[in-house]
């Protein structure tokens, strides 16, 4: 799909310049037909070959029209903000109507044309997940993925939260709470599933040590992150510590982009995971087959 609606920015966005290549940009990684795509401040500096600040006011001047919009309440792999073009996936939906009764029909965009609502269960094919939210409060966030600042200090003085790669915070962890596993800062004991499993900065810091972010690139990286977490969707939850180690051993065995990918299973190749130990990689196998169906359940 991202033909199509690559082709939709060139021939009916209104777009000009920088504002026009970050479209393009998202557009090239539009899947389906909702067109819908996560990118990272980072990629989209890098396929524009635009400065930071640049890449954020086109952002911004696109979200301003009706080419462009923010999914706050998704995140792509890594925390990664999700955009979507409105318009593109409104005339999509105008040519698939038309051609379903003459196949050689000429179709032009109209304002007017409805935009087709999203289909979430969809987008998790992807590894578009909804954000998870701890209140009810509305969302903060500008075009650039960056949270904007309250209109009111807070009385309480700010922890400071976990710096993602693409430059997010998370949730700042609970200093109360006991750190039963400081190795994989875990801030608890409760379990998660392995879609709200975010990568703490311990995980952040074994990928660049280990020379795994320059093998697999950013990128790469991300892919293999949605990849794991479309493995682990039904998997049962668990602490951030198992998880954390389950998906070390993933992406140790991950590829790099463009080779066969013959060991992504934890335990299913010869090769010892990078910047693992025998008794890491040996637990990450355990626990990840402890949820692998047998046949006798029921």
């Amino acid at each position: 799909m991202s033909v199509e609606t690559r082709e939709w920015v060139w021939k009916y966005s209104s777009s000009r310049g920088t504002a026009r290549l970050v479209l393009l940009s998202i557009a090239d990684r539009v899947p389906d037909k909702q067109c819908v795509a996560w990118a990272s401040m980072t990629s989209l500096v890098e396929r524009t070959n635009a400065s930071l600040t640049a890449v954020r006011a086109a952002l911004r001047a696109l979200a301003e029209g009706d080419e462009l919009e923010l999914l706050d309440v998704y995140q792509g792999p890594l925390r990664t903000t999700v955009y979507r073009l409105p318009r593109a996936a409104a005339y999509q939906a105008k040519v698939d109507a038309a051609r379903e009764e003459d196949p050689n029909a000429e179709v032009e965009p109209s304002d007017a044309d409805p935009v087709p609502e999203l289909q979430p269960e969809r987008l998790q094919r992807h590894g578009i997940w909804p954000t998870k939210r701890t209140d009810s409060a509305p969302s903060r966030r500008n075009p650039t993925g960056a949270n904007s600042a309250p209109s009111r200090r807070n009385q309480h003085p700010r922890r400071s939260g976990i710096r993602t790669l693409d430059g997010t915070d998370s949730t700042p962890q609970n200093r109360s709470e006991p750190k039963v596993n400081r190795r994989y800062s875990s801030g608890g004991t409760s379990l998660t599933s392995a879609a709200e499993w975010q990568v703490d900065p311990d995980t952040h810091t074994w990928t660049r040590q280990q020379g795994h972010l320059d093998r697999l690139g950013e990128e790469g990286l991300q892919a293999a992150d949605a990849k794991w977490r479309a493995h682990r969707a039904d998997f049962k939850p668990r602490g951030a510590g198992a998880w954390a180690a389950d998906w070390r051993s993933w992406i140790a065995r991950e590829h790099a982009p463009g080779r066969p990918n013959l060991y992504a299973l934890p335990g299913k190749g010869p090769a010892q995971p990078g910047g693992m130990t025998r008794a890491e990689a040996h637990t990450a196998a355990l626990l990840a087959a402890l949820d692998e169906p047998t046949g006798t359940e029921g």
